[in-house]
């Protein structure tokens, strides 16, 4: 038997029962003059209309209040059922004086009516307002947090000092808290560094020493990006996911995943920061923005795009190199190459050797604001096509 015949019995058996208690309570009262029989017969009927209406009043509203629950956040649900006890409560305190109405038989049905409106209105504001309540809470016990935290702080010296007369500071000072400890191992991971995927190949090379720790905000992002509609955005947090997950897998270092989360900024940035500043530890990221505003924030970061930056390869004018001329330059005669990394090489009189790969001397090189561009010159003394080693077809 299927859950909806279920259903749709049960609303049969409870409809004719309350059409019938309501047809006994009539006839005892000698409101109605209809037999027994008839009061029956019309309590059946009733529970057959309603047995017929069970999809429209009962199992459609459930499918749809299921649906909403599925696609609501965690945080609106929990600040609905805390509004919804808030409104409970008061509607059982409203209750009692509403109960002693007599006007118009009000003191039957309002207190009811008056408990559906005040868990309506208690689920509604907290879910609207959960921020702001989120935002008293925090500023209710911030002027607490901070005691502790001076009282914590002024223990800390006072460990520091004994620990400098023993001489052996450094070690102990890394056991006095938590937030010690992960000021020395750990380093936050941003979304961008995950989607961009470098940080895998990193790991692997033993520069990076410590522990990489993703924030439980930061992969519920890169969720919601991998749930994204737009086609780009769902290919790269699938890559973010699966780089994570190579990371967990085959990096040579640990990757743990933290529920820490400061809830009283909203941004994941603002929350990379505010964590980062109480855990005193470094960001690992390769966005631009966030880069500046930890920085300003005295927060340690580490940009991928920096570290690309460093290692690229150094040339010097009078130096002598391989480059594949592909394309022609903006001026007349010239050609254009591309090293490895991306680094843009500019062949005077290199037009003629196009598609090929020739040995070239580095004039300058010059530092732009997009990157390096470097400038040399064929070391062929003639532009003899023989005499430059192809890698495609003339």
């Amino acid at each position: 038997m299927s859950g909806r015949v279920i259903v749709r019995a049960i609303v049969f058996v409870v409809a004719a029962a309350l059409a019938y208690d309501v047809g006994e309570t009539a006839l005892a009262a000698q409101h109605w003059s209809l037999p027994l029989l008839a009061v029956v017969g019309i309590a059946i009927f009733i529970g057959l209309i309603f047995m017929a209406l069970t999809p429209f009043i009962i199992i459609a509203p459930y499918h749809w209040i299921r649906e909403q629950i599925r696609k609501a956040e965690v945080s609106d649900l929990i600040a609905g059922v805390i509004g919804l006890v808030v409104g409970l409560l008061i509607a059982a305190l409203l209750a009692i004086p509403l109960s002693q109405l007599s006007f118009a038989d009000l003191g039957r049905w309002v207190p009811t009516a008056v408990a559906v409106l005040c868990a309506w209105l208690g689920v509604t504001v907290a879910v609207l307002r959960k921020n702001d309540f989120i935002r008293l809470a925090s500023m209710a016990f911030s002027g607490r947090a901070a005691r502790r935290a001076a009282r914590e702080e002024h223990e800390g010296e006072e460990h520091e000092e004994h620990e400098e007369r023993d001489q052996t500071g450094g070690r102990l000072r890394d056991r006095l808290t938590g937030r010690g400890k992960r000021a020395n191992d750990h380093i936050l991971l941003d979304t961008s560094s995950i989607i961009d995927g470098r940080i895998a190949d990193i790991t692997q090379t033993g520069f990076i020493t410590g522990t990489l720790v993703a924030p439980r905000f930061v992969l519920e992002e890169l969720q919601h990006i991998a749930d994204s509609a737009d086609g780009m955005r769902r290919n790269r947090g699938r890559r973010g996911l699966e780089i994570l997950q190579r990371l967990q897998k085959d990096s040579n270092v640990p990757v743990e995943i933290t529920d820490s989360d400061p809830t009283d900024v909203v941004e994941v940035d603002a929350k990379l920061v505010k964590l980062a500043r109480q855990w005193r530890c470094a960001i690992i990221t390769n966005d631009f923005n966030l880069n500046r505003v930890a920085e300003l924030q005295g927060v340690k970061v580490l940009n991928i795009n920096e570290l690309a930056h460093a290692v690229k390869p150094i040339l010097l004018p009078g130096e002598d190199m391989m480059v594949k001329i592909i394309q022609e330059g903006k001026e007349a005669g010239q050609g254009v190459g591309y090293l490895d990394d991306g680094t843009m090489i500019v062949v005077e009189n290199g037009r003629a050797y196009l598609q090929s790969t020739i040995e070239v001397t580095v004039t300058r090189v010059l530092q732009t604001v997009a990157g390096r561009m470097i400038f040399a010159h064929p070391k062929q003394t003639a532009p003899s096509m023989a005499a430059a080693r192809r890698t495609g077809t003339a």
